[in-house]
């Protein structure tokens, strides 16, 4: 079976609407319409709607009686919006989001498997510099080395 995730690191500008073009490759994966969403690292993620719903799934489905799980259901959701792609791939980030993400001009977009995330440049720059040391190293015990 083929991975069909999101993968590879992409550098498109965001316009002066706040829109950014998201990469060509997934351009029909993401036809039928995105979610866009605050994520870690004041990131924002972009999932298909299939996507989200696997994604979301435990925070959609939190018991209300654990305050933690319905304050993080309440914030993920209250900072989520569906979009269609325009006809160029392009998505409209909202002012909110983008003040969040500390986006510029120039964004890095990355593949993390079910969805990609939006970066601003130097923040990803940073992050892939911290985890460049730990990725290489032998001790890293994500591959098998055998």
């Amino acid at each position: 079976m083929a991975f069909s995730g999101f993968v590879g690191t992409y550098t498109p500008r965001l316009d002066d609407k706040g829109r950014v073009t998201l990469p060509a490759k997934y351009r029909d994966k993401l036809a039928g319409g995105v979610v866009l969403m605050r994520g870690q690292d004041h990131t924002l993620y972009v999932l298909t709607t299939e996507g989200f719903e696997t994604f979301a799934d435990r925070a959609i489905n939190a018991e209300i009686t654990d305050a933690k799980q319905i304050g993080f259901q309440r914030y993920m959701l209250a900072n989520t919006e569906d979009q269609r792609p325009d006809a160029q791939g392009r998505i409209s980030i909202p002012a909110k989001m983008r003040e969040y993400a500390n986006l510029g001009k120039d964004v890095v977009i990355n593949g993390a498997g079910l969805r990609m995330e939006i970066w601003a440049a130097d923040a990803w720059a940073r992050y892939e510099a911290e985890q460049e040391a730990a990725y290489a190293s032998p001790e890293a015990g994500i591959f098998d080395r055998g």
